[in-house]
């Protein structure tokens, strides 16, 4: 198949690699002993969920009472929590599905550790609705199963029951999407090893041979899963905005929830994989294979995203002061003006004016303001979620009833456990499989490779070829 190159698009794969340092490089790391670095980050994450395990427990067995939610405040840091990570598990089947469709080469360096991620932020989401119920063990209840107990089903009129579908159905999808890239590099490790090891990844290949029958089934079914995974990146967190929207709570009644949501979600996903990445190439020394292009292209993703949210914020603000609904309008002087002024300061500035930053080229392409610009966008979206769902339930109706919310130890430890849940999983996913896609890495090293394209291309590379076009040259 020709592949038509640009001669001044920027190189995806530097070093001037061949299809054997490719393999060397991207797999190596999961056959060598771990490094300092990640033993190091691989302690601090196992400490932490240690926490996570403790604090679940204390919450199960003491109940919901060791929370501070009280009578006004019925959802605090748990919901918050649940929805900051549904919004992170955003970005992966994002990278991988819609960019697929759209036929980014850029994707491939980012796509594998983009949707290992999804997974795990989904894992974490989900457990704090279970938590929540108070008694873990009626979560049975939640699913529509026939049953003998008569006429009692679930309530199907319920956005927290359509988050069960919605998120499941996205957990599953995202699952197989994930595995199924997987297959191609499982099998490339099972050649590269022995003993036990290689039984293992045997038998996780599915016996993998690489024919062109294995390779057209592959593309085909990737093709699949990006057509279904794409509506399901925009309805699941339509769904969840769905769990504030459809009540009458002044604040949360509006029909920008959906849009603003989706948004908001696939600005934290991807200013999560920035985080991961930056992290895993400096550890894992894949600089080469994750360049200043793919964080370019993220960063670009990051703005526009970063500005829609704005946009939304300023939206909300004008059509509060517009309804002449005075209920409305105080829920919304309450959250700038208010006893939380300070959480709505804070996502302001992390959402709407630190991306801004990356109009500048220089800094889009700069690893230390991308690091830090990551870490303030996921601070900043936590906090939008805690701005819409504390400060909004702080001061209802009834002022006898108004109250002030502080989390409790239990509480703030098991959202620092998730984050060690969360990276645990991650690492002990660098030592197990590629965190980049070999096969997809090697599909586009012709198109993307510095010795093919861009400034240092070697001019005798171009002929010989039949792979790339000599559409390039005219």
């Amino acid at each position: 198949m020709s592949v038509v190159v640009s001669p001044i698009r920027e190189p995806l794969i530097e070093g001037g690699k061949t299809y054997h340092q490719i393999t060397e490089d991207i797999c190596s790391p999961t056959e060598k002993a771990p490094n300092l670095a990640w033993m190091i980050a691989f302690g601090l994450s196992s400490a932490f969920l240690g926490l996570y395990i403790f604090t679940v427990a204390w919450t199960i067995w003491f109940g919901i009472g060791t929370w501070n939610l009280n009578r006004t405040i019925g959802w605090g840091w748990d919901i918050t929590n649940f929805v900051w990570w549904v919004g992170i598990g955003h970005a992966g089947t994002l990278i991988s599905a819609i960019l697929l469709l759209f036929r980014q080469r850029w994707r491939t360096g980012v796509n594998r550790a983009a949707e290992a991620m999804t997974i795990f932020a989904v894992m974490c989401a989900g457990q704090f609705p279970l938590i929540h119920m108070g008694r873990l063990w009626l979560g049975i209840f939640i699913f529509p199963y026939p049953n003998t107990r008569g006429p009692l089903w679930v309530n199907f009129n319920s956005p927290l029951l359509w988050d069960v579908f919605a998120i499941s159905t996205y957990l599953t999808v995202s699952l197989l999407f994930w595995y199924s890239g997987l297959v191609p590099d499982f099998a490339t490790l099972r050649d590269r090893s022995q003993g036990l090891r290689r039984k293992i990844y045997n038998a996780v290949s599915f016996g993998w041979t690489g024919s062109a029958k294995h390779w057209q089934r592959f593309e085909s079914l990737a093709l699949i899963l990006a057509g279904l995974s794409t509506p399901l990146v925009l309805s699941v967190h339509t769904i969840v905005s769905f769990d504030f929207a459809t009540s009458v709570i002044p604040g949360w009644h509006t029909t920008i929830f959906p849009p603003y949501f989706v948004a908001g979600a696939i600005f934290s996903g991807f200013a999560m994989v920035q985080t991961l990445m930056l992290i895993a190439r400096k550890v894992l020394k894949l600089e080469e294979y994750i360049t200043l292009q793919h964080i370019d292209s993220m960063n670009k993703v990051i703005l526009v995203t970063g500005t829609i949210v704005g946009v939304a914020y300023l939206t909300e603000l004008f059509i509060s002061w517009y309804s002449g609904y005075i209920y409305e309008q105080y829920a919304f002087y309450n959250r700038v003006l208010g006893p939380y002024w300070w959480s709505y300061v804070g996502m302001m500035a992390c959402n709407v004016l630190s991306p801004q930053v990356f109009w500048s080229r220089k800094i889009r392409r700069s690893i230390w303001w991308t690091f830090v610009m990551s870490i303030f966008v996921n601070i900043g979206m936590w906090f939008e979620r805690f701005v819409i769902i504390a400060t909004t339930l702080a001061r209802d109706y009834i002022p006898s009833s108004w109250s002030y919310y502080v989390p409790t130890w239990v509480e703030i430890g098991i959202f620092l456990g998730t984050l060690g849940l969360f990276f645990t999983l991650f690492l002990t996913f660098t030592r197990v499989a590629p965190v980049v896609a070999v096969a997809e890495v090697k599909a586009i090293l012709k198109a993307g490779g510095d010795q093919y394209v861009g400034p240092n291309a070697k001019p005798h590379h171009h002929h010989g070829h039949d792979e790339v076009s000599t559409e390039a040259h005219h």
